[in-house]
């Protein structure tokens, strides 16, 4: 590991500097631009780069995994159905944490322009222009060294006795299926702050960096299951008193019913759960 002249971390990989900290996910139906775009900005720029398939769960995922600064899209052929598949970045992209790059021809972003719901994007046209690419990325990657610099040089903490009236109720949802998590998250995300993660360890990582208001459990997940994650949680004496409801599906109710007695969780709800059925049990634990 080394740091270059900004102090930000990069990495030597074979005799060329790799900035790991400026992680690019591209992704999108025309594949071989998406491939050509990787390779220039690997070996031209050192940009760590991750592809992904343009799928809602897929890009939904490496979100989570990956963090990336900048999504690039390479649109090719799309329908409505496939410019939707996007919005899954909708909220990413409005709170700024990534850049969003979209490389198309006229028709296409006609398409895009209907049917996104992204908030901001940055058209690239095709046959793409690695000179306008690469200066396009450099201002963002300076944008997002500023921020870093500007957020580093100097704190000043302020503590709001009347902030809990205005802050929205954290939620974290387990669930190892990427379809739930999203639709879970797409009912809630109107009246909650949301974190979705995808296992029992991944849930504990969250919850000590934030304690949750409350958590929706999966109840029958790979590794650790729904009713060991609520033993671990139950037996931190700082987040015993965290809410949690078990997510099951109508296969598993039986069980759930059984594991209410044991363990005496705030219930349960059906998957796939209806937003109103959803939004009732948590209020009616919330308030």
């Amino acid at each position: 590991m080394a740091e270059d002249n900004n102090n930000i971390v990069t990495e030597e990989t074979e005799g060329k500097k790799k900035k790991i900290w400026f992680k690019v996910l591209v992704t999108g139906k025309n594949r071989k631009i998406a491939t050509d775009i990787c390779e220039h900005l690997e070996n031209d720029r050192g940009y760590l780069t991750v592809k992904c398939s343009p799928s809602k769960t897929a890009l939904f995922d490496a979100l989570l995994a990956e963090l990336p600064k900048v999504v690039i899209i390479c649109l090719g052929d799309e329908t409505d159905e496939t410019v939707k598949a996007y919005n899954v970045l909708k909220e990413a992209n409005r709170q700024g944490s990534c850049a969003t790059i979209v490389v198309t021809n006229e028709d296409d972003e006609k398409i895009f322009i209907k049917y996104s719901e992204l908030s901001k994007v940055s058209f690239l046209s095709r046959p793409v222009s690695l000179f306008a690419l690469y200066e396009k990325m450099m201002g963002i990657e300076k944008k997002f060294q500023e921020n870093a610099d500007k957020n580093m040089s100097a704190f000043r903490e302020w503590e709001n006795e009347n902030a809990d009236k205005d802050v929205r109720k954290k939620i974290l949802i387990v669930d190892d299926d990427t379809e739930q998590l999203i639709h879970i998250k797409e009912q809630l995300r109107e009246f909650y702050d949301v974190t979705a993660v995808k296992s029992g360890s991944a849930a504990l990582k969250s919850i000590m960096k934030r304690k949750p208001d409350l958590i929706l459990l999966d109840y029958l997940m790979p590794d650790d299951d729904g009713p060991v994650v609520f033993k671990k949680i139950k037996a931190f004496e700082n987040f015993a008193d965290i809410p949690i409801i078990f997510l099951t599906g109508m296969t598993e109710k039986s069980a759930v019913i059984e594991t209410l007695t044991k363990l005496r969780p705030e219930g349960y709800i059906i998957k796939p759960s209806k937003k109103s059925e959803l939004v009732a049990k948590i209020i009616d634990i919330l308030g």
